[in-house]
């Protein structure tokens, strides 16, 4: 499911900054755009997170996913509007731009997507309730893998489709299919990984533990309704681990949103050759991100993979402000190692340190966070690009060269 979720994203990916730039936008409207999904998100999140605790995870998730759906239906559409100006801007600071009727409904089918975006977190949690504390780890770099393989398929299948004489409006039907068989298999194929709600949790000490026979422990829905931040807040290094969650979204999103503008505009390249990077970064990421990472969780600690990882990431940022394409996919090669070592084990940092009780909780307040740093990265990303240009980067492995040094104090403290 959560492979062929991210499949239908990454399709559109390759040409999302085309699209914008042909309906009018720059850097800017490419950034304000995937901040909007972020701002929705970030109102979302929480909640379906909480209720993902309160009725379960798999009637959220399938919400979130029709939400999915009917955003690319919006999107389709605002392939066939005309492209009337309704507003026009020249600005040093802002740079130039046309607000058009397209950009508008693209905006308003990246708002539908943010507001019911609570499926990464909410899978997440279902990971966590599925998984003991000795296997997340891998089990988070599997989940990590069916996305990456989703980013392998995606972005080269959009390059051959979107040559075709449809253009665009192929992919984005690609993502529709594959939204509604998303919807398909959490209908028929996922099973409920919270399947009772009691009042009370059940004694410890009861006949039915003896016997092997004992219910995995459920929460009181009431109390699950009265969960505060200052709750959540309190829970031990909790703060820390997802100060350093908002640090990894923020440098992440000032690259993400940067490089497509930088490779169409400074590079020069083409709906084929943004697809098969993607394609070729989706590999890589897969590759560390399984076998790579599998061997390296028999050696060394989340924590250890969490501080190598984060080094490595940070010089791969540094290697995009080159403009030569060989150094470009060697910095991919960096980032998909630094990711890959890095990411799935700050998700299970984060998971082990949430609880049982709290997992939902705390991963739909862990995807807020993550929407906050994505709206500032996006916008500023794409507010500075004209100013800065490639030094974008170099902001970014600053960022994440703070996490390496704030990962550190990971080893003292013993998160997890």
């Amino acid at each position: 499911m959560n492979f062929v979720g991210t499949l239908g994203f990454s399709i559109v990916l390759p040409f999302l900054i085309f699209l914008v730039l042909d309906f009018g936008g720059n850097a800017l409207i490419y950034g304000l755009m995937g901040a909007t999904y972020s701002v929705f998100q970030l109102i979302g999140a929480p909640i379906l997170g909480k209720w993902s605790d309160q009725y379960g995870r798999r009637k959220i998730l399938l919400l979130s996913q029709a939400g999915t759906l009917l955003s690319w239906l919006i999107f389709l559409t605002a392939l066939y509007l005309p492209i009337e100006t309704l507003l026009k801007v020249e600005s040093g600071a802002l740079g130039t731009f046309s607000l058009t009727i397209p950009l508008i409904v693209l905006f308003i089918a990246r708002s539908l997507d943010g507001i019911t975006g609570g499926n990464i977190s909410v899978a997440q949690a279902y990971l966590s309730d599925i998984t003991d504390d000795e296997n997340k780890n891998e089990n988070f770099g599997k989940m990590a893998i069916s996305a990456n393989l989703g980013f392998i398929i995606g972005p080269a299948f959009a390059g051959l489709i979107g040559a075709t004489a449809m253009g665009e409006a192929l992919p984005v039907l690609a993502a529709i299919i594959i939204s509604i068989i998303a919807m398909l298999l959490i209908v028929f194929k996922l099973p409920e990984s919270k399947p009772c709600l009691v009042e009370e949790n059940i004694s410890k000490g009861s006949v039915q533990k003896i016997f092997g026979q004992e219910h995995k422990d459920c929460y009181n829905i009431e109390g699950t309704n009265k969960i505060s931040f200052s709750e959540i807040r309190s829970i031990k290094n909790i703060p820390f681990v997802l100060l350093i969650y908002f640090l990894i979204f923020l440098g992440f999103n000032l690259f993400y949103i940067t490089f497509p503008v930088y490779a169409v505009k400074t590079m020069n390249w083409e709906l084929t050759d943004t697809g098969a990077y993607f394609a070729v970064l989706g590999f890589l990421m897969a590759f560390f991100q399984g076998p790579v990472l599998k061997k390296a969780s028999y050696k060394w600690s989340e924590i250890k993979l969490i501080v190598t990882g984060s080094f490595i990431l940070s010089l791969s940022f540094l290697l995009y402000s080159s403009t030569n394409t060989v150094i470009i996919y060697l910095a991919a090669l960096f980032l998909a190692a630094g990711n890959g070592l890095m990411w799935p084990s700050v998700l299970s940092i984060l998971s082990k340190t949430a609880g049982d009780k709290y997992q939902g909780t705390v991963q739909g307040i862990a995807g807020s966070i993550g929407s906050i740093a994505s709206i500032l990265g996006l916008v500023l990303g794409g507010l500075f690009y004209n100013e800065f240009g490639a030094g974008i980067f170099v902001f970014s492995a600053v960022i994440i060269f703070s996490v390496f040094i704030m990962s550190l104090r990971l080893i003292k403290i013993k998160v997890g």
